[in-house]
């Protein structure tokens, strides 16, 4: 296989000297974003206050594979929704013919992992995941072609106490990150049959009204009904609201499925509003189906959560019947969220270590591990540089403390330790095996 650089050639403009060839700097792909360090404190808060909630509700951690077979997310997600005809990252291995795809989601492979691996034999699990997913669609606010999620996947366990437990983790999280004034929209798709006597109900409706239908609804009409009612074409929006709801179609055991998970969030204070509307893009969703829902300020408001009971889909991928519910987060759209909730914070460390003399360095290198060794995040300055401009290198740093070794330190084995954020801690010299002991003493700044 030949692989060729697409860029090979471009700005071949023969350099000035030398007679080099200059090369156009290659970019990103579109939609598919660097995060950078600054940028790190902020993903790093999100995801610890994550690990910390889920599992306090006994949820493990699961990773599975970026890429997977296609079939996986054709069988399991539904080959007409949008994320299958249009969105999914697919291709044929050019080493071994096979057709594959890169995640546009992660419940269907996390069942799969479930299934492959036998994990219900151990009893019911309750797993949680983190990572990057893809999916080929125009990048705006809230939508990248890389994005990421966090999500948790009850598995073997019928409801609703889980379906509410689900949500109440959502609720803690969203506590825990400061995050107010959220609001809840719940439905439920009903049983498989129920669903079906709804989708046809919804066929009859939409093909009286056929010539209202935009390009795209008329294409779903018979494929994928349910979808025309999620259509965001405003023209559509008031034949849509007339459209047959699916509670009119409720039994009662989907009825008293949904009317359990109303009553725990009730008792928790947790408001909700029961949308007969919502749907989900995912086929494989029935009975509970919900979205967490952010206000943004004067911007439009985006859904940060989305989730919901998926019963079918261990027989979908060729699994024995079980139960399942989860959701997951879009974790760049709950990031745009905490930006105007909690200060920037910088970049920061424990100690910037300062160095001018000969053989100072090799002094630094040594201190800096035994710094490190107590429990201190330390940065060693390299390179050449005079005291003063070391300093602003240390006070950049955020470091709490500067310790310096000059000539006369280094002579004596000793350090001077001077405090950067405190004023009231004194500058002072002492031998290099006392600095780690100060600066725990007079403590130093929290780490974000």
């Amino acid at each position: 296989m030949s692989l060729v650089d697409p860029a090979a050639g471009m700005g071949s403009a023969a350099a000035a000297e030398g007679g080099g060839v200059r090369r156009e700097p290659l970019r990103g792909v579109r939609g598919m974003n660097d995060v950078l360090p600054a940028e790190q404190w902020l993903w790093r808060h999100f995801e610890e206050s994550v690990a910390a909630v889920v599992t306090s509700y006994g949820y493990r951690q699961i990773r599975t594979p970026i890429l997977e077979h296609a079939a996986l997310f054709l069988r399991g997600i539904g080959e007409v929704t949008d994320i299958v005809e249009k969105e999914m990252y697919a291709f044929t291995d050019q080493l071994n013919g096979e057709y594959l795809s890169l995640r546009p989601e992660s419940t269907a492979g996390v069942v799969r992992a479930v299934i492959e691996h036998h994990l219900l034999r151990e009893g019911p699990q309750r797993l949680w995941y983190s990572g990057p997913m893809f999916r080929h669609e125009r990048p705006q606010r809230g939508r990248y072609r890389q994005f990421h999620q966090v999500g948790l996947e009850a598995l073997g366990l019928p409801g609703p106490d889980v379906d509410a437990e689900l949500i109440l983790v959502c609720a803690r999280l969203w506590e825990e990150l400061g995050l107010r004034d959220l609001s809840l929209d719940i439905n439920s798709l009903g049983a498989m049959g129920e669903r079906a006597a709804h989708r046809q109900a919804l066929i009859a409706y939409f093909e009286a009204h056929r010539t209202l239908l935009d390009e795209d609804a008329q294409r779903r009409l018979h494929s994928n009904p349910l979808r025309i009612l999620d259509s965001k074409n405003p023209q559509m929006q008031q034949l849509i609201e007339g459209a047959p709801s699916i509670d009119k179609f409720l039994g009662e055991v989907s009825r008293t499925h949904l009317a359990r998970i109303l009553e725990h969030l009730d008792r928790r204070g947790i408001a909700f509003r029961v949308n007969p509307r919502l749907v989900r893009g995912l086929d494989y969703y029935n009975l509970t189906v919900f979205e967490w829902i952010a206000p943004f300020g004067g911007k439009a408001p985006l859904t940060i959560c989305g989730g919901g009971r998926y019963d079918g889909l261990f027989e979908t991928l060729g699994g024995k019947a079980a139960h399942g519910c989860g959701f997951a987060i879009g974790v760049e759209r709950v990031l745009e969220a905490l930006r105007a909730v909690i200060p920037v914070q910088p970049d920061t460390c424990d100690v910037y270590l300062v160095h001018q003399a000969d053989g100072s360095d090799l002094a630094a290198f040594e201190l800096a591990e035994r710094l490190r060794d107590q429990g201190l995040d330390v940065i060693v300055h390299c390179g050449a540089g005079q005291f003063k401009a070391q300093f602003k290198r240390a006070d950049a740093s955020g470091a709490s403390y500067a310790v310096v070794i000059g000539e006369e330190e280094l002579r004596a084995g000793q350090a001077t330790v001077k405090a950067l954020r405190d004023a009231s801690v004194p500058q002072t010299r002492m031998a290099a095996d006392q600095v780690a002991g100060y600066i725990l003493e007079h403590g130093y700044a929290a780490r974000p």
